[in-house]
C-alpha cells in the first residue's frame, strides 16, 4: 500500500471539475485509491464521494493506494494535486 499526503492547491479546491478529474483519472486503475481527510474516507473513483469531502483551498488530505498498479496510480492522482487540476 502506498500512502501520500496531498494538499489542494488551486483557490477554488474540489469542486466538480477537479473531482471529476480525480474519478476519471482514478478509474483508469484497478488499484483501490481511497481519500481520506480527519478521519473521513472516500472511494476516489467515486464523483460524489470526491465532492462530499468539501475540500477547500491547502487542504490537506491522505491519499491510499492499494493494488497492482499502485504506484502509477498514486502518481497519477498526485499529479494532478501538484497541477493544480489544470486549473491555474
Amino acid at each position: 500500500m502506498i500512502e501520500k499526503i496531498v494538499t489542494v492547491r488551486n483557490r477554488a479546491g474540489i469542486h466538480a471539475r477537479p473531482a471529476a478529474l480525480i474519478a476519471q483519472t482514478a478509474n483508469k486503475f484497478s488499484s483501490e485509491i481511497i481519500l481520506e481527510r480527519e478521519g473521513t474516507t472516500v472511494n476516489a473513483k467515486s464523483i460524489m464521494g470526491v465532492i462530499t469531502m468539501a475540500a477547500g483551498y491547502n487542504t490537506v488530505l491522505t491519499l491510499k493506494v492499494e493494488g497492482e498498479d499502485e504506484s502509477a496510480a498514486a502518481a497519477a492522482i498526485s499529479k494532478l494535486f501538484d497541477s493544480k487540476f489544470e486549473e491555474e
